[in-house]
């Protein structure tokens, strides 16, 4: 079986729009249906006024539910991501909690925590699960000269959280969902086969650019352009190798991440 859930969010009802997030989504879609035989029937794509938290959180559970061994799930998400302070207790390293933004994003209900996430991979029974996030955010967001797909809280969630914590990224809080391979007993999501791209460093931002005059996500782009040029017969590590090299070529200064186990880091994307 294969399943995916194509997340793009170009239009936000409660902050600033993006450009390049619906053509990410098209993008990946292509890649799946060309190169590594999903059918339509296998992809649910959720874009602008119809991806909301209702509508994300359904999906959710429809890519997870029955899935077994041998089975091949993705999730991509390109659109705004922030944070806000952890509520529960279980961000040891820094108090907050990093968030994916639905259409409709309130800072009271309307956003997808870490915890959420994990909540849901957790209750996954088997498969491959190959995450791609074309979202993050830093401190350093000022730098950069493009668009950048962080969503910056309103002045009174930043007054609670104004204590010099550290800023990590979407890739982090993934991350602390897929580590802990020693940890069975409380993690037990962590036996599964989860592979996770994401497009920037925890402490940069990922680029809402535009290329050749057309919006896309830089990272989502060239990761798409050296599938095709592969013919879809690349590696997970080299994938995000030389769609970190295009990166740097065409001078963007976020730098692709890459964690997986073993056998799916060296092994073929989405397989």
């Amino acid at each position: 079986m294969k399943k995916a859930l194509l997340i793009g969010i170009n239009k936000y009802q409660n902050g600033s729009n993006l450009y390049g997030c619906v053509n990410d989504v098209t993008n990946i879609r292509d890649i799946l249906i060309n190169y590594y035989g999903y059918q339509v029937s296998d992809i649910r794509v959720l874009a602008d006024e119809r991806a909301t938290y209702d509508n994300i959180m359904d999906r959710l559970g429809w890519l997870i539910t029955d899935a077994q061994e041998g089975d091949n799930l993705v999730f991509h998400y390109s659109g705004h991501g922030s944070q806000i302070r952890d509520r529960n207790g279980d961000e040891l390293k820094d108090d907050m909690d990093e968030i994916i933004c639905p259409h409709d994003m309130n800072w009271e209900d309307k956003y997808i925590s870490d915890d959420q996430f994990a909540e849901i991979f957790n209750r996954m029974n088997g498969g491959t699960l190959d995450v791609i996030l074309d979202s993050c955010h830093s401190g350093t967001g000022t730098r950069n000269p493009y668009r950048t797909r962080y969503m910056k809280p309103p002045v009174d969630i930043l007054c609670r959280q104004e204590d010099g914590l550290p800023i990590r990224g979407l890739f982090s809080w993934f991350m602390s969902i897929f580590a802990g391979a020693n940890d069975e007993a409380d993690k037990p999501f962590i036996r599964m086969n989860h592979s996770l791209l994401a497009g920037a460093r925890c402490n940069q931002t990922a680029a809402d650019a535009d290329i050749d005059g057309i919006p896309n996500g830089a990272f989502t782009y060239f990761l798409c352009k050296h599938i095709r040029l592969a013919n879809g017969n690349i590696t997970r590590s080299i994938l995000k190798n030389r769609t970190k090299d295009s990166l740097k070529y065409n001078g963007f200064d976020q730098v692709p991440q890459l964690e997986a186990p073993k056998k799916l880091f060296h092994g073929l994307a989405f397989t």
